[in-house]
This record gives C-alpha cells, structure tokens and sequence, in this order.
C-alpha cells in the first residue's frame, strides 16, 4: 500500500461511537470528500431497481448497518474501514485492537500476486503419465489460447503456468487435473478464469485422450495470500485489573489452544472472518469464497488449526516500514501474524454494480485489490486479537452482551431514545432478555 496519507488524517477518532448518525456522516464526508450524492447513497444504499439487475427474482431489498472501523494504521497510513455486519460488538473490537496496534506502529502487510486457479478434470486418460508429459510440453500453446481476457491482458495480467495433477485413487475413477495459473490483477476473476479453462478444455482433451467434465475455478486460492503482523508492548495491554505482561501470555496460550484443537480453531477463525467478511461485504466481494479459501487453507496439512500466530518476543524487531514513529523500550512484547487465501476485486461485479460497495472503495482509498486484501487481512488479524484480549482478561461476554442489549430492545418493541434506556436497564440487572424487555417496555 503506497498512497501517502494526507497530514490532516487520522482515524484516531476518540468518542466516534457517542456521535451522532448526522455527526459521524460529516466526518466521512470531511474524510473522504464526499460529494451530496455519495451522502444521500451512503443513507439510501441500493435500490430495489438496482437490486432487479443484479440478481433473479427481486422483490425488495435486505439491509445490513454499514459501520466504520477507526483507528486502524495500515504500512503508515490511517484508514478508516467500511464494515457491513449485523453482528453486535464486532465494530467496537476491531476498533479497540486497532487502538492497541497504534502503541506499536500499526499493522504491516504483504501480499502475493492476485493469481487464481481455473481447474479442467479430465476423465478416461489412458495413460496419466505421457498425457502429463504431452501437456507440460504444450504450455506455451495452451497458455496463448487461455489468454482470453483483453482487458486483464492490456494491464499485465492474464495466463502464467499449466500445472498437472494426478489423482490415481478417488470414490469414482483416476482423474488427470489441470491448474491454469491466471494473474486477475484487480478482479476476483472468476469469469476470467472459467472462460480460460472452458477455453482450453478441448486442446487438453486432444493431448490426453480423456474427456474433460469439471472447468472451473478453485476458491483455495493459495497463491493469491495476503497477510498482516503486528508488534505490541505488554505496556499497552495493562489495566487496573489486569497485568500486561499477564495478558499477553494469556493471548499466546489461547493461539496455541486453537492451533492444537479444531473444536477451538472453528471458532477462532469465525472471529477472524467477522473482521473480514464485513470489509467483504461492504466492498461488494463474494464472502463466501473468501471463507471457503480460508477454512480448506487452515486445514492445509491434514488438521484444522487456528489462521493465526500469536507469541510473546523479548524485544521488538525493526518494522519493515518506518512512516510511523515506533515506541522505544525493551519487551516483553506480543507479535502477531495473521496469513490467508484472499480474492478480493475492485472491479466486476457487484464492487461497481453496488453503489454502496463503491462508496466503501472510495472510504478506503485503496487503488488496487491487493491493497484491498492486505487491508482485510489487518481487520482479521485487529480482530483476532480483540477476541483474544478479552477471553484472556475480563471473557468475551461483558462487552458483547452490553452491545447486544440493544437489540434486545429493539427486539421487545423500542424505539428512538428507548432502546438505549431500556438496554441500560437490561445490563444493570444482568437479564438480557426480551421478556425482561417487554415487561420494562410496559
């Protein structure tokens, strides 16, 4: 991520959450020069006419709240991040770890080249052996003919590498698997990809000697990865009630838990995905592929384990940026990593169909979808470790049944000024529950 930060930003924004919905937008506006129309979309999202272009069958519209995550420096710059989620207290953690992660200069992230995998299966292959031969010989053939995206191609993407895979032993017959490694660049690419497979299916067909059934892509895209770490005092974690260097230690047993155990690990990694499933789904990218990446990568050597890696470090090492002045003193100091399949576009599909989606590209200010995805990875990493934090300190359900409350409330019938009452008194009794709400409400 290269665009500088303007001086005057920060998303350092004390008190964000006690402003108003009129308040906030103004600072999103402020933030982001948003013009009159861009505010009435941010308030209006899609419309139902909208709506009947994109999908089948349209007969309304089904909103989620957009919020912003604050706080968050990614490779030097301030964000604020777009988060569309239903979920109560995922915006005020993501937002509180970001906070933490300033102590230390922020999140540093990477990312590989945007390549996506188009699969041909090949059935009936009479020899698995000398039809890998044939086709390896064949690449650069097969790699002109699946160049079938002008416009990936004219920007530097398109077709890198054709890659063999035998499966000798699987419930029906052997099969012969052929990956078509494809650069996207700034789209997902799944279009991209499945033309170039369908493309090239006969030519792979002629070369084997099998008949090709599946030509589609795989949504483990393990060569498109993004990652973030970041560096945090034990300082910075202290409390009244709870020691530093304590919690740390505690965050660091947690992770080991979660890497151990797959009963602890699906929830881990569910955290993980509530950080970047609603960064997903505010830019308009498909969340669920981006789940299916990283579910069957967390399972990459035979056991499903936590996507994270969190440790506590004597001293912290030099960050590979220095746009952010970075506290001084010895550790201890916690260091986390977060790595992952990510397929994010900034272009196609519904990130320029859905005017919200374009309005949280233009929050963001990311120029391109590896951007996009190092920024999701930081969010699912700030996100991880606000889970962590709290099941190592005072447990996960102070907060979130605080902010749940809320919903209760609006569940039993609240409105307006009502529903923050009634959810007070719902957290100073301790029963969060409709029942309880509706008999206040009466």
């Amino acid at each position: 991520m290269t665009q500088p930060e303007a001086p005057h930003h920060t998303s350092r924004l004390s008190g964000f959450y006690q402003k108003s919905v009129a308040e906030r937008t103004a600072l999103l506006a402020a933030w982001a020069a948003l013009n009159a129309a861009e505010i009435e979309t941010l308030h209006a999202g899609l419309s139902v006419a909208q709506a009947d272009k994109m999908v089948e069958n349209v007969v309304g519209v089904y909103n989620l709240p957009l919020g912003i995550g604050t706080n968050f420096v990614v490779n030097g710059r301030d964000l604020l991040v777009p988060m569309a989620v239903e979920e109560p207290s995922v915006i005020a953690a993501v937002s509180y770890a970001a906070r933490l992660a300033r102590s230390g200069g922020g999140f540093q992230t990477g990312s590989t080249r945007s390549v996506m995998i188009a699969q041909v299966q090949l059935l009936g292959v009479p020899d698995m052996e000398q039809a890998t031969a044939r086709i390896l010989a064949a690449q650069p053939a097969l790699l002109a003919a699946a160049n079938t995206s002008p416009s990936i191609a004219a920007q530097g993407g398109g077709p890198l590498e054709i890659e063999v895979r035998c499966l000798p032993v699987t419930p029906t017959v052997p099969m012969l698997v052929v990956h078509l490694l494809f650069d996207t660049l700034d789209a997902m690419g799944a279009n991209a990809v499945n033309t170039a497979a369908e493309t090239i299916a006969p030519q792979l067909e002629a070369l084997s000697g099998g008949h090709a059934l599946l030509r589609i892509l795989s949504n483990l895209s393990d060569r498109r990865r993004a990652w973030a770490e970041v560096t945090i005092p034990a300082a910075t974690f202290a409390t009244p009630e709870n020691d530093g260097n304590a919690v740390i230690h505690g965050i660091a047993h947690a992770n080991a838990f979660a890497v151990a155990d797959p009963y602890r690990a699906a929830t881990h990694n569910k955290g993980i995905l509530n950080g970047i499933d609603a960064v997903a789904v505010a830019t308009g990218n498909d969340w669920r592929a981006i789940e299916a990446g990283a579910h069957a990568y967390a399972a990459r050597d035979g056991q499903y384990r936590a996507l994270t890696e969190w440790r506590v470090i004597a001293d912290k090492q030099p960050p590979p940026s220095k746009t952010v002045e970075q506290p001084s003193g010895s550790g201890p100091w916690l260091y986390g990593r977060l790595e992952l399949p990510l397929a994010a576009g900034i272009v196609g599909g519904a990130t320029r169909a859905h005017p919200t989606a374009q309005l949280s590209l233009k929050l963001l200010g990311v120029q391109h979808a590896r951007e996009l995805s190092e920024v999701m990875a930081a969010v699912g990493l700030a996100q991880n470790l606000a889970a962590l934090r709290a099941l190592a300190s005072e447990g996960i359900q102070q907060g979130h049944m605080t902010l749940h409350a809320r919903q209760v409330a609006l569940a039993a019938g609240a409105s307006g000024s009502t529903v923050d009452s009634i959810a007070a008194q719902l957290v100073a009794e301790g029963q969060i529950r409709v029942e309880r709400a509706r008999e206040l409400l009466s």
